[in-house]
């Protein structure tokens, strides 16, 4: 593989997760709007949003086969057609219906996407290696998450429909698109070569249970937590763009923190540290809920930060539960957390409308207690550190 191959496939695996942490993030800055456009209040609108979770789930879920038969190039060139498609649906229809299918249909775009560009990291570097750059793709989501509250508080505030904030984030598979020309994928089942068919299939082990069990609480617990945090902190007297800055400096210290911690985690046992991380977001988390307006921006930045590293350690830790990390680990490790996704609202909504949003605040601290607990029980059966020393033999 050319260096310059080599530089097009990361691009794409950045620009990935940079698409799916925009159409996920944005959600909770959009939702209100939405509702008001179709007359639904905004517990109602929340469950619509499951369309898009669907459709991420879904995909994640079946591309673990449908790699090993579409090649990778041909699934993102359909998908720029799909998106554009979609598109259309949101500007030109509406209708609830149409806006749903709509949702799912990113949704379908972006799982694929994502879980494209995961297997492109894992499959070009390996060991620490592999975490530092997965950390370090996965920073353009919380990007993403930094840059696109801001956009759509930017865009709303001045009268804009919602639906120009989706157009903005078509832009991203753009140029996931133009990135494809002329750039080669890896071939994966019968398209690879005879001896990678013939490759012996491994155990996955009980590591691959807890890791799973951790993805999918840690992405509910995030997705219900920032989900939320604008409406909590609209019930604390914040306006739409002090809820907003909330939101952004979330992602802002998360982007920062991966961009840290990809340096710092090829310096430690990457069980260990993550179990200490998990430990800490959970009591920030904690601090956040409990404390008074004036220190939320204190909390929110600290916990950005220290929840940075977790679910890409997660990810890696699974990848590193075999000696080659294949296509269905890795994508199931992803489908776990994207059942997360989907489950957010599903979960969150009904304690919203029943308790309130400091409620489904509390929710997703307990199921981040959850991640630290399957965090420090891997640390008993994990198979990373046999693996890792393979590697570098």
């Amino acid at each position: 593989m050319t260096s310059h191959n080599r530089i097009k496939l990361t691009w794409i695996s950045f620009l990935s997760y940079a698409l799916t942490g925009a159409l996920v993030i944005i959600t909770g800055m959009v939702m209100g709007n939405i509702a008001d456009y179709f007359g639904l209040p905004v517990s109602s609108m929340s469950n619509t949003f499951t369309f898009l979770n669907a459709g991420i789930l879904i995909s994640i879920f079946l591309n673990a086969w449908l790699m090993e038969i579409v090649p990778l190039k041909t699934q993102l060139r359909f998908g720029f057609i799909l998106m554009i498609l979609a598109l259309a649906g949101l500007i030109l229809g509406h209708s609830l219906a149409l806006f749903s299918a709509s949702m799912f249909v990113m949704g379908l775009v972006s799982g694929i996407t994502m879980s494209i560009g995961t297997f492109l990291i894992t499959h070009m570097y390996e060991g620490r290696q592999r975490g530092s750059r997965l950390l370090f793709t996965d920073s353009f989501f919380s990007m993403a998450g930094m840059i696109f509250p801001m956009l759509a508080a930017f865009l709303l505030a001045r009268s804009l429909t919602w639906y120009w904030v989706y157009v903005c984030i078509g832009l991203i598979y753009v140029a996931i698109f133009l990135l494809t020309l002329g750039c080669q994928f890896p071939a994966l089942g019968r398209h690879a070569a005879p001896e990678q068919q013939k490759a012996p299939k491994e155990k996955w082990g009980i590591g691959v249970l807890f890791l799973s069990i951790a993805a999918l609480c840690y992405i509910l617990g995030q997705l219900g937590f920032i989900s939320w945090v604008p409406e909590y902190a609209r019930q604390l007297g914040m306006n739409l763009n002090d809820a907003g800055r909330l939101v952004s400096n979330f992602w802002m210290s998360y982007m920062l923190g991966m961009w840290a911690f990809s340096v710092i985690l090829r310096f430690f046992d990457l069980q260990r540290i993550l179990t200490v991380l998990a430990l800490l977001a959970t009591l920030l988390m904690y601090g956040f809920i409990t404390s008074s307006a004036p220190h939320l921006p204190w909390f929110i930045l600290a916990l950005g930060f220290c929840s940075s590293a977790i679910y890409t350690s997660i990810i890696t830790l699974g990848s590193l539960q075999t000696r080659v990390a294949s296509p269905k680990l890795v994508n199931f490790v992803l489908t776990c957390g994207t059942i997360g996704t989907m489950l957010t609202f599903v979960v969150t909504g009904p304690i919203v409308a029943h308790s309130g949003p400091q409620a489904a605040l509390f929710t997703a601290n307990g199921l981040y207690a959850v991640v630290f607990l399957m965090c420090l029980l891997l640390g008993f059966v994990s198979r990373h550190r046999q693996h890792a020393s393979i590697v570098k033999q």
